[in-house]
Protein backbone atom coordinates (compact mmCIF):
# COMPACT_ATOMS: atom_id res chain seq x y z
CA UNK A 1 0.00 0.00 0.00
CA UNK A 2 1.25 3.71 -0.44
CA UNK A 3 0.55 5.05 2.35
CA UNK A 4 1.12 8.51 0.91
CA UNK A 5 -1.34 8.26 -2.24
CA UNK A 6 -4.17 7.01 0.11
CA UNK A 7 -4.01 10.14 2.42
CA UNK A 8 -3.65 11.87 -0.83
CA UNK A 9 -7.14 10.31 -2.04
CA UNK A 10 -8.59 11.22 0.88
CA UNK A 11 -7.46 14.54 1.64
CA UNK A 12 -9.09 15.40 -2.13
CA UNK A 13 -12.23 14.06 -0.93
CA UNK A 14 -11.95 15.95 2.17
CA UNK A 15 -11.86 19.10 -0.03
CA UNK A 16 -14.89 18.00 -1.80
CA UNK A 17 -16.72 17.43 1.20
CA UNK A 18 -15.64 20.50 2.83
CA UNK A 19 -17.03 22.47 -0.89
CA UNK A 20 -20.28 21.00 -0.16
CA UNK A 21 -20.83 21.96 3.98
CA UNK A 22 -19.66 25.38 2.42
CA UNK A 23 -22.01 25.57 -0.47
CA UNK A 24 -24.82 24.09 2.02
CA UNK A 25 -25.07 27.67 3.45
CA UNK A 26 -25.33 29.45 0.32
CA UNK A 27 -28.63 30.88 -0.41
CA UNK A 28 -29.86 30.10 -3.27
CA UNK A 29 -28.29 26.62 -2.94
CA UNK A 30 -26.50 25.59 -6.11
CA UNK A 31 -27.54 22.35 -5.90
CA UNK A 32 -25.66 21.04 -9.40
CA UNK A 33 -22.36 22.01 -7.76
CA UNK A 34 -23.73 20.16 -4.52
CA UNK A 35 -24.34 17.12 -6.09
CA UNK A 36 -21.10 17.41 -8.67
CA UNK A 37 -19.25 17.45 -5.12
CA UNK A 38 -20.54 15.01 -3.57
CA UNK A 39 -20.00 12.82 -7.04
CA UNK A 40 -16.27 13.50 -6.66
CA UNK A 41 -15.84 13.43 -2.87
CA UNK A 42 -17.48 9.54 -3.48
CA UNK A 43 -15.32 8.84 -6.22
CA UNK A 44 -12.08 9.85 -4.14
CA UNK A 45 -13.15 8.01 -1.10
CA UNK A 46 -13.59 4.96 -2.95
CA UNK A 47 -10.46 5.23 -5.25
CA UNK A 48 -9.09 5.92 -1.97
CA UNK A 49 -9.93 2.61 -0.68
CA UNK A 50 -8.68 0.97 -3.38
CA UNK A 51 -5.40 2.00 -3.35
CA UNK A 52 -4.98 1.00 0.20
CA UNK A 53 -5.67 -2.35 -0.70
CA UNK A 54 -3.39 -2.35 -3.58
CA UNK A 55 -5.25 -1.43 -6.58
CA UNK A 56 -4.73 1.00 -8.91
CA UNK A 57 -7.99 3.04 -9.49
CA UNK A 58 -9.26 3.19 -13.11
CA UNK A 59 -9.65 6.69 -14.86
CA UNK A 60 -13.42 6.77 -14.85
CA UNK A 61 -16.07 8.08 -13.58
CA UNK A 62 -18.26 5.88 -12.80
CA UNK A 63 -18.85 4.74 -9.17
CA UNK A 64 -20.83 1.45 -9.25
CA UNK A 65 -17.54 0.32 -11.13
CA UNK A 66 -15.74 1.28 -8.73
CA UNK A 67 -18.16 0.50 -6.23
CA UNK A 68 -17.84 -3.15 -7.49
CA UNK A 69 -14.00 -3.40 -7.46
CA UNK A 70 -14.18 -2.57 -3.44
CA UNK A 71 -17.00 -5.20 -3.64
CA UNK A 72 -14.19 -7.74 -4.24
CA UNK A 73 -12.38 -6.41 -1.82
CA UNK A 74 -15.30 -6.54 1.36
CA UNK A 75 -18.63 -7.50 0.39
CA UNK A 76 -20.38 -4.77 2.57
CA UNK A 77 -19.60 -2.50 -0.40
CA UNK A 78 -22.82 -3.98 -2.06
CA UNK A 79 -24.64 -2.35 0.41
CA UNK A 80 -23.98 1.27 -1.41
CA UNK A 81 -24.46 0.66 -4.73
CA UNK A 82 -27.84 2.52 -4.61
CA UNK A 83 -25.74 4.89 -3.59
CA UNK A 84 -23.24 5.16 -5.69
CA UNK A 85 -25.91 5.04 -8.97
CA UNK A 86 -27.88 7.61 -7.49
CA UNK A 87 -24.47 9.89 -7.51
CA UNK A 88 -22.76 8.55 -10.48
CA UNK A 89 -24.91 11.10 -13.13
CA UNK A 90 -23.44 14.03 -11.02
CA UNK A 91 -19.92 13.36 -12.40
CA UNK A 92 -20.58 15.26 -15.49
CA UNK A 93 -24.16 15.94 -16.71
CA UNK A 94 -24.47 18.26 -13.84
CA UNK A 95 -21.37 20.60 -14.87
CA UNK A 96 -22.71 20.82 -18.19
CA UNK A 97 -26.11 22.06 -19.67
CA UNK A 98 -27.75 19.37 -20.37
CA UNK A 99 -31.53 18.19 -19.35
CA UNK A 100 -31.08 17.66 -15.78
CA UNK A 101 -32.92 19.25 -13.42
CA UNK A 102 -32.06 19.05 -9.78
CA UNK A 103 -34.16 19.70 -6.76
CA UNK A 104 -33.28 20.81 -3.21
CA UNK A 105 -34.59 16.18 -2.24
CA UNK A 106 -31.88 15.36 -4.69
CA UNK A 107 -30.03 17.46 -3.51
CA UNK A 108 -30.32 16.17 -0.06
CA UNK A 109 -30.25 12.62 -1.39
CA UNK A 110 -26.84 13.39 -3.26
CA UNK A 111 -25.50 14.73 0.39
CA UNK A 112 -26.81 11.49 2.51
CA UNK A 113 -25.34 8.92 -0.54
CA UNK A 114 -21.70 10.97 -0.14
CA UNK A 115 -21.99 10.45 3.49
CA UNK A 116 -22.86 6.60 3.39
CA UNK A 117 -20.22 6.05 0.64
CA UNK A 118 -17.72 7.99 2.70
CA UNK A 119 -18.19 6.25 5.64
CA UNK A 120 -17.75 2.63 4.38
CA UNK A 121 -14.63 3.81 2.52
CA UNK A 122 -13.21 5.19 5.45
CA UNK A 123 -13.37 2.05 7.23
CA UNK A 124 -11.99 2.03 10.74
CA UNK A 125 -8.82 -0.31 10.02
CA UNK A 126 -8.46 2.02 6.79
CA UNK A 127 -8.26 5.36 9.46
CA UNK A 128 -5.58 3.68 11.56
CA UNK A 129 -3.54 2.85 8.79
CA UNK A 130 -3.33 6.12 7.41
CA UNK A 131 -2.92 7.91 10.96
CA UNK A 132 0.05 6.50 11.55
Amino acid sequence: MDKKTVVEWFKFADQDVFAVNHLLTAYPQPYEIICYHCQQAAEKYLKGYLVYNDIKPPKIHELDTLCEMCSKIDDKFDDIIKECLTLTVYGVQARYPYEIEIDEYQMKKAVEAMNKIKNFALLKEVLETVSK
